[in-house]
């Protein structure tokens, strides 16, 4: 299993769990059963394709960022991320026609040795393509096993706290069931959402159907982190910021730029030891107000 299958895995798992659907409700919803989706969200096989765009679909959720995750890791799952060409078998080295040196007198003929050495090795090189071909489809598991708390490979978080600041809350696994602090419309229709990890102790701000040169960014009363909506793939999705490290009793500041130069800065907070909620379409304030 790869760090990106790693990564495929936590945003599948925290889809599922945002749509509020077991197991068997997820099967009845898609085209695949529910021990096909325990094994895809536990990270035992890889997703088809098509499952992603399922859950996508299920959740609501613009699919351009999962379907990358799942590009990235199916690459790295099949070989192709290490080949620039398909697999070939190189043809065994045949014995060169010229005689080779004498050795001393052993009972054996040392041609026959070498011989010997070569097919042996391309015979390992055969069998191990074969097997790595037959292994690689997904295997179908018989058995109808439940979502395991504590999936193989640990899906814990990789930082607390200040260890968090600056980082990915994909990457280091923050990005499992975190809370909603708000949700706003801002005027230009794209929407921003301010979230928050508990166990990571650290929030970050994500935008969709914004525009090429829209820009969000969080703060927690240290640095800023932004990000830029860069081109026509992540209109299509969201992006997201980098994380900031969080207390109880901070305010979260999550703040909109629109591209146009007319457009005015928007911004949002919440406090940490108010209970997590998710507003929708508020009123959020202009950039300098109080």
């Amino acid at each position: 299993m790869t760090a990106e299958h790693i990564r495929l895995a936590v945003a599948l798992r925290e889809l599922r769990v945002r749509t509020g659907l077991s197991l068997a409700a997820l099967s009845e919803r898609t085209t695949y059963s529910k021990s096909s989706w325990e094994r895809y969200l536990n990270g035992k096989s890889l997703p088809p394709r098509q499952a992603v765009q399922e859950l996508c679909r299920v959740a609501d959720e613009p699919n351009g960022r999962l379907l990358a995750l799942w590009e990235i890791a199916e690459s790295n799952w099949s070989g192709r991320a290490a080949v620039s060409a398909p697999v070939a078998v190189e043809p065994c080295p045949q014995p060169q026609p010229q005689e080779p040196p004498r050795r001393p007198d052993t009972g054996r003929p040392g041609l026959r040795g070498g011989r010997l050495t070569v097919a042996l090795a391309c015979t390992v090189i055969v069998v191990g393509v074969a097997l790595l071909l037959f292994w690689l489809p997904d295997r179908e598991d018989p058995e109808d096993e439940p979502l395991s708390a504590h999936p193989p490979y640990s899906l814990a978080p990789q930082c607390q706290g200040a260890a968090c600041e600056g980082q990915d809350p994909m990457r280091l696994v923050c990005g499992i069931s975190p809370h909603t602090l708000i949700t706003y419309r801002t005027a230009t229709g794209a929407h921003v959402e301010l979230r928050y990890s508990e166990k990571c102790g650290a929030s970050w701000a994500r935008t969709w159907g914004a525009r090429i040169g829209d820009r969000v960014e969080v703060t927690a009363g240290g640095p800023t982190h932004d990000v830029r909506v860069e081109d026509k793939a992540d209109t299509q999705t969201y992006v997201y910021t980098e994380m900031a490290a969080v207390r109880p009793d901070t305010t979260v500041r999550a703040c909109f730029r629109p591209a146009s130069a007319d457009g005015e800065r928007e911004c949002v907070e919440a406090r940490l030891d108010d209970a997590p909620v998710t507003a929708r379409s508020p009123s959020p304030r202009r950039a300098g107000e109080e």
